[in-house]
């Protein structure tokens, strides 16, 4: 632990640089020798070097995709506003409470201030800013309008976090209410119905098959619970491994949830809203078609999409028009073919598939409200016949008992 305590401290350094020029940043080391060799291999030379007050290695929350859009936002705005690159991070980094994100805010200030672009220090962190990402900041260093970049790679983050942020309200709701209905039954099973099972033993009389159902999956519950929580865990532990690993099964759990009625809807969609809301943004960002559709593949969030976007860059590098391609690949809706089609032909692509990703957007919102709607009653009664089918299961000797005296 002592040895721990000592490592990752963040330093403040000030020295020349190759043409005698002062400079000063940030750095995390384990000791001043360190910095010296790190700095020095950058052409520095070192004056000064101080710990930080508050240089204890980064904890807390991790970062996550809203902190990587605030920063990205805040970005754009002080560069716009015309501050300087190291400064507007500077800024940026005392503004941030979590000290992850401030930590990192720090780091890619001192790499930039070592003379690299800001894309390349982005592309160090593909944890938080990945491929897409760096290539639109790219596109805009190359071009001198960074700010503009930044503008569109944050609304383009805003738009497809509250994307998935609908599509997690649609599937965490019926089974978060499932979880309580299924923990409630097997609080009843385990605790309620022995006690109902003790006074059934006075009945001198055959009990209902339903209720010598219940009893012994009460019976069951409670000498093997644990070994079946035990098991279901690790099958759905294992299941998750090899889901992020195995691209063959993704393939296949991925075709079967987009079969699914409503839910494979809802999927299509907000696939093609990812789809035409990144090849949108990457078209306009100037980025060649070629390396968008790269790019797009990742960011459509299913492996059938993935693939077909793959086959559709294939084609498209051969010389095929993309909605051609598109049509040939059978997994993409007829409007949006459509409008890509039309978009082609104007040279006007980039705005048609920013219309097609606001109307998929458009319509997940619709069937994710719908989709609450509807399952609020259809929960309902799966809570109502399991908990009551338990509860009627235990009277029904207790509504038989003038038939036995």
């Amino acid at each position: 632990m002592a040895i721990q305590a000592i490592k990752n401290r963040l330093y403040q350094w000030e020295g020349s640089d190759l043409k005698g020029a002062h400079i000063s940043g940030q750095i995390t080391a384990d000791s001043h020798a360190m910095i010296r060799v790190q700095l020095g291999r950058q052409g520095i030379t070192v004056s000064k070097i101080r710990r930080q007050a508050n240089s204890e290695p980064p904890t807390g929350k991790p970062i996550t995709a809203l902190d990587i859009t605030l920063f990205t936002r805040q970005l754009a705005t002080l560069i716009s506003a015309g501050i300087p690159l190291l400064q507007a991070l500077e800024v940026i980094a005392n503004g941030f409470e979590q000290r992850a994100m401030r930590q990192q805010v720090i780091e890619l200030k001192q790499q930039i201030s070592a003379g690299i672009s800001l894309t390349a220090a982005l592309r160090k962190k593909p944890a938080h800013f990945d491929s897409l990402f760096c290539s639109l900041v790219e596109a805009g260093e190359q071009a001198g309008a960074l700010d503009v970049l930044l503008r569109r790679v944050a609304t383009y983050k805003e738009k497809t976090e509250a994307l998935k942020k609908k599509i997690k309200k649609a599937m965490t709701y019926p089974i978060a209410v499932l979880l309580v209905a299924l923990v409630v039954c097997s609080i009843l099973l385990i605790e309620v119905v022995p006690q109902f099972q003790g006074v059934f033993r006075s009945f001198d009389a055959q009990l209902p098959a339903f209720t010598l159902w219940v009893i012994a999956l009460s019976q069951g519950l409670q000498t093997y619970g644990l070994w079946l929580l035990g098991i279901l865990g690790a099958t759905l532990a294992g299941l998750r491994h090899r889901y992020k690993h195995s691209s063959a099964l993704r393939q296949r759990v991925d075709g079967w949830l987009l079969k699914l009625p409503v839910i494979g809807n809802l999927l299509h969609m907000s696939a093609m809203a990812r789809f035409s809301r990144t090849l949108s943004t990457t078209l306009t960002a100037g980025v060649p078609l070629l390396e968008a559709l790269n790019s797009v593949a990742s960011a459509t969030g299913n492996s059938v999409y993935k693939e077909a976007v793959l086959r559709l860059k294939q084609q498209v590098a051969t010389g095929s028009q993309i909605h051609l391609a598109m049509s040939v690949a059978g997994i993409f809706p007829g409007m949006a073919i459509q409008m890509t089609a039309i978009g082609e032909e104007s040279g006007t692509l980039d705005s048609m598939l920013d219309h097609v990703a606001a109307y998929y957007e458009g319509e997940v919102d619709t069937l994710v409200d719908n989709l609450t709607t509807l399952m609020e009653p259809v929960i309902m009664v799966v809570l109502g016949v399991m908990v009551g089918g338990l509860v009627i299961a235990m009277y029904l000797p207790i509504f038989n008992l003038g038939r036995v005296i």
